[in-house]
């Protein structure tokens, strides 16, 4: 994401983000690249998520910002009544093949999390995995979270934290294109402060748990070529700066995977803390 240059004078710098730019630009990033690939390696944290939440049969659950349908598929497993959606139309495209391969019948809709298109209290559970954490502003998704959530329903998310490798991956990201003033990190989703501030107040009981996701890849290098190619952020970061910084960015990846890395065999098994959120709605 690319710095707002700052040309006017001092009482304008102090002036708000603008989200709705981002969010196009965020839009653009997702929609590159496939996603699909990155994502269909996370399904496992979507599948804890659901035992997390104790779903039941017949639970009407939506999915937001789904990407390609990780808790999607696992909710429709333990055969509950779920809407899939994402602003991104391809990924839906990705995440509906998944489910028609496996016979589920599955409602796919393409939406924005901070103005979900459902009535107040529509859903039993609402869930998201490395989702809805990325959007730009962050107190509307979650006050749409709750608002379509029923009383006494569920919120269930899979947040990256800031200190996990992931977190560290968005501050080297954030090294070289710092996000624009006043725009906040993704990663505060994945701390109880943050999550206790958008939830606490409507919230019966808020339980952050901390979990490791283990990123399995060929190598070190392998992971490089994957995220550089597939992953949107991290793809149009690359594309945006000029060699000498790609070479940095580069390097303090690779060397954050080598310091990380559990692997001694070459490949490569780099854990990545996440905090698994079960927040049960007043």
């Amino acid at each position: 994401m690319n710095t707002a240059t700052l040309t006017a004078p001092p009482p304008a710098a102090s002036a708000a983000p603008d989200l709705a730019a981002l969010k196009t630009r965020q839009q653009g990033a997702w929609s590159s690249g496939d996603y699909a690939i990155v994502g269909a390696t996370l399904q496992i944290v979507g599948e804890d998520l659901c035992e997390a939440l104790d779903l039941r049969s017949g639970q009407k659950v939506l999915d937001v910002a789904a990407g390609n349908g990780n808790v999607t598929l696992a909710a429709a497993r333990r055969w509950c009544d779920v809407v899939s959606t994402d602003y991104v139309p391809a990924l839906l495209e990705r995440g509906k093949a998944r489910a028609q391969a496996e016979g589920w019948r599955i409602e796919f809709k393409e939406a924005d999390a901070e103005s979900l298109p459902f009535a107040d209290g529509s859903f039993d559970a609402v869930v998201s995995t490395f989702g809805v954490m990325f959007t730009p502003n962050q107190d509307k998704a979650a006050a749409e979270l709750l608002r379509v959530c029923r009383p006494g329903g569920k919120i269930g998310l899979a947040n990256w934290t800031p200190e996990g490798f992931i977190g560290q991956v968005f501050k080297a990201i954030g090294k070289q294109m710092p996000p624009p003033a006043g725009v906040k990190s993704p990663a505060l989703w994945g701390a109880q402060p943050r999550i206790n501030e958008m939830f606490g107040p409507r919230a019966a009981s808020v339980d952050l748990r901390k979990r490791e996701f283990m990123f399995r890849y060929r190598s070190p290098g392998h992971w490089m070529e994957v995220f550089k190619t597939y992953y949107g952020p991290l793809l149009k970061t690359f594309a945006a700066l000029p060699a000498a910084k790609q070479d940095e960015l580069h390097s303090d990846l690779m060397n954050l995977i080598v310091r990380l890395n559990r692997a001694k065999d070459g490949t490569m098994v780099v854990p990545s803390e996440y905090a698994e959120i079960v927040i049960t709605k007043r």
